[in-house]
């Protein structure tokens, strides 16, 4: 197990190298370590760089980063390393909402900020009914939660396999590619329209370290120690879903990097969040865009799903970790 610090270290250089490579890679090659100069000169490449490639690098980065903390507070207060966003029903909300939009509405003068806040909206309403469905008289009964999710993700399919249904040609492509997640569309616009949301998100979760340390004890020994453990809860839940909702309103549906980033990063610094929730926003982002980067060079000058890919990478590794650490995955 390496050092928490050299890895948080590591990942703080790492993120500004990837950021340029992924800029520098696709159809119209750029050298990454000509970008300063490009941008300074305003000369080829200029206008690829500032209106393509750097939205779509720097969403990717906020996308990972929401996605990988929320994921490590769910599994910091579920106590369950196998924790995931999607467990509080905020994903499958967020899918449903995006999904009614697509089918029911599709265009008008509010289709560029209509999807996002569709999304948006239906995941944080999907995670409001699951919490109040959970709380009984005055404490949110972790149980309740997770089985109010479960159900709730069921509803959400029910209804976007309905929307799947009587969508036409045109809709089902947009919808079916929406789902599996894509940073197409992005623009410093959307960009803007999801930073209040994920700045909120990142600033509501980061400062529950201490917090969710005292929770790997139990609740009981949390509320001795001078932790309120309800609403801890509801801070950590709510946060987790403002940060799901917001990268899933800005990029679609995608997996497994809530639940392999946080994973991974407890196997080699330690389970300290002090240590994770940092760390996985960083490595979140990291992991997000390099896979956005081989989502969109793999088939140039087509482009998959970024579902696809964090699908393709992240499950055969978190079997692999599985395998390789199974003693250590006992004493997380």
């Amino acid at each position: 197990m390496l050092s928490a610090n050299r890895v948080k270290i590591l990942l703080i250089l790492m993120l500004p190298l990837v950021l340029c490579l992924a800029a520098a890679s696709g159809a119209y090659k750029i050298h990454w370590w000509k970008i300063p100069q490009i941008l300074w000169s305003k000369g080829d490449g200029y206008e690829v760089l500032i209106f393509v490639r750097f939205p779509r690098v720097i969403l990717s980065a906020i996308v990972g980063s929401l996605l990988a903390i929320s994921g490590a507070t769910l599994q910091g207060i579920f106590r369950n390393p196998l924790a995931d966003p999607g467990l509080v029903g905020v994903t499958a909300g967020a899918s449903l909402g995006a999904a009614l939009w697509i089918v029911l509405i599709g265009s008008g003068i509010f289709s560029i900020w209509g999807l996002p806040i569709a999304a948006f909206t239906g995941g944080i309403l999907v995670t409001v009914l699951v919490y109040q469905i959970a709380r009984t008289a005055g404490r949110v009964l972790t149980v309740t939660l997770l089985l109010s999710g479960i159900a709730f993700n069921s509803i959400a399919g029910a209804g976007i396999g309905l929307m799947t249904f009587i969508a036409d040609e045109e809709q089902l492509r947009s919808l079916t590619f929406w789902l599996l997640g894509s940073f197409g569309g992005a623009t410093w616009q959307l960009i803007l329209v999801s930073l209040p949301l994920s700045v909120l998100g990142l600033l509501c979760l980061l400062p529950l370290s201490q917090s969710l340390n005292a929770m790997t004890l139990g609740e009981s020994e949390a509320f001795h120690l001078g932790i309120s453990v309800n609403r801890l809860k509801r801070r950590a839940v709510f946060g987790a879903a403002l940060s799901v909702g917001a990268a899933v309103s800005a990029a679609g549906g995608i997996g497994f990097v809530g639940l392999v980033v946080p994973h991974l990063l407890r196997l080699v610094g330690g389970p300290d969040h002090r240590f994770v929730l940092p760390s996985s926003a960083l490595a979140g982002a990291i992991l997000l865009v390099f896979a956005d980067t081989l989502a969109r060079t793999a088939v140039s000058p087509m482009e998959l799903p970024i579902g696809i890919i964090t699908g393709a990478l992240g499950g055969p590794f978190f079997l692999w970790l599985l395998i390789q650490h199974k003693r250590d995955i006992l004493y997380i």
